[in-house]
């Protein structure tokens, strides 16, 4: 149960509770905020004696997900981090929580039991890979906690798996396929997918199936890969035949293993090749170089200043993110969905505890109602743009952005307004 994460030299930047090391406090556009604070009460000085509130945070910080979780701490630092100094939440400072699942739902579930009985936490904003997302929900709905899900993309968390007290500010597949299909049926009628064989990969392949169906298309033949594989010429040597288009859905390693073996094997020359957004996050553009280029792909943010992308917001949360992933991140990624998504998240959060004035846990049925329904207009808190929280299922919905990968960066081709990537809410919550 111990967090190892904590001691790896990534991480001595990264504020947590239990910290014992001095840092100065950084604030949103750079500038140091008041003097040098001792934490776990880095912001006593402001604060005084008031009680902070616990933000918990379970993210893959070792195993296959690492890369990700990483990135993810580094946006609810940056929230919390501007929070804090802008007064807190209802007077009250924030404090971080973070726990590492280690990429594995079991130990998943066990830190997430201490986080509710340990560290007593009042609410949660965290949770990166599906199927752990799909473990834990059980344990949030049991406690009274709300679970603000800030990566997870399986589509059943809100339909068919949703409970009240989980939210999800950012996209699913569902959204994602209707925004973006109808561009992949002009691009070519018959596809292949091939997708990492879990829950959000077999989800996603779900959506698009039936929405390239309803665009006209067809879906000729799927190829599952388990999660980690890091030899995937055995399944993708077998995928031939009279198609148009290769569509694969991947994230992190595997992103980057996809890329470089499909490229190898000349499956991207011979199809056309386009996918989830994940497969051409920064940090794996530039470990498979050019062999993405030509790539088509939908993602809720990408970190370039085109269109609707060139707003200050975006500029600044672009170079506030840069400059702390430089500090964990030696080849220097720019700020990706998993930032993006988790700093929104916890703003989110605490426009949702401001408005029910939350307390603590106890408050947990005030803050569900704070959050259903809830706008967010584009702005500095929530540079990705404009959101709806939907009550009936607590699915958000929000612009997409169409892009193609060329000489190692994205070229923006189209913005899919948020109204434009409606799903019928397929939820049934259990009565309280």
């Amino acid at each position: 149960m111990s967090e190892q994460w904590k001691h790896e030299k990534w991480a001595q930047d990264i504020w947590y509770r239990g910290k014992v090391t001095r840092r100065s406090i950084v604030g949103w556009g750079g500038g140091a905020i008041g003097a040098m604070m001792l934490v776990p009460a880095p912001w006593r000085a402001a604060f005084g004696a008031a009680k902070p509130y616990k933000i918990g945070s379970e993210q893959p910080l070792s195993g296959a997900g690492a890369a990700g979780g990483k990135t993810s701490i580094i946006g609810l630092q940056m929230a919390a981090d501007r929070i804090n100094a802008s007064g807190g939440i209802n007077g009250r400072p924030i404090e971080l929580v973070i726990v590492d699942d280690e990429t594995s739902p079991a130990v998943a579930r066990q830190k997430v039991t201490k986080m509710v009985q340990d560290d007593a936490i009042d609410v949660h904003v965290g949770g990166f890979l599906s199927n752990i997302c799909l473990a834990c929900m059980p344990f949030w709905q049991d406690a009274k906690i709300v679970n603000m899900i800030t990566v997870c993309l399986d589509t059943t968390l809100t339909t068919s798996a949703c409970n009240r007290y989980t939210f999800r500010l950012h996209d699913y597949a569902p959204a994602q396929a209707v925004a973006f299909a109808p561009t992949l049926t002009k691009m070519g009628k018959k596809w292949h997918i091939v997708f990492a064989d879990y829950s959000w990969g077999q989800s996603t392949r779900d959506a698009y199936v039936a929405e390239i169906k309803k665009n006209g298309g067809e879906v000729v033949g799927t190829t599952g890969i388990p999660l980690g594989t890091a030899d995937m010429t055995p399944f993708l040597s077998k995928i031939s035949g009279d198609f148009d288009g290769l569509f694969g859905i991947f994230f992190g390693k595997d992103g980057v293993t996809i890329a470089n073996q499909a490229y190898d094997l000349g499956l991207t020359k011979k199809y056309i090749w386009a996918g989830d957004g994940s497969i051409s996050e920064s940090s794996n553009l530039v470990a498979v170089g050019n062999k993405l280029d030509g790539f088509t792909a939908i993602n809720r943010y990408i970190p370039v200043f085109d269109g609707v992308l060139d707003t200050p917001y975006l500029h600044r949360f672009f170079e506030e993110g840069k400059a702390r992933l430089a500090k964990v991140d030696p080849s220097h990624p720019l700020p990706d969905k998993y930032v993006q998504s988790n700093y929104e998240a916890l703003n989110a959060t605490k426009v949702g505890m401001e408005k029910a004035k939350f307390d603590s846990r106890d408050d947990s049925a005030k803050l569900i109602e704070a959050l259903e329904g809830l706008e967010v207009k584009e702005s500095d808190d929530f540079p990705q743009g404009d959101k709806t929280l939907r009550k009936d299922d607590h699915q958000a919905f929000l612009r997409e952005f169409i892009f193609t990968i060329g000489n190692g960066t994205y070229h923006l081709q189209q913005v899919v307004d948020k109204d434009k990537t409606f799903v019928p809410p397929a939820c049934k919550f259990q009565a309280a």
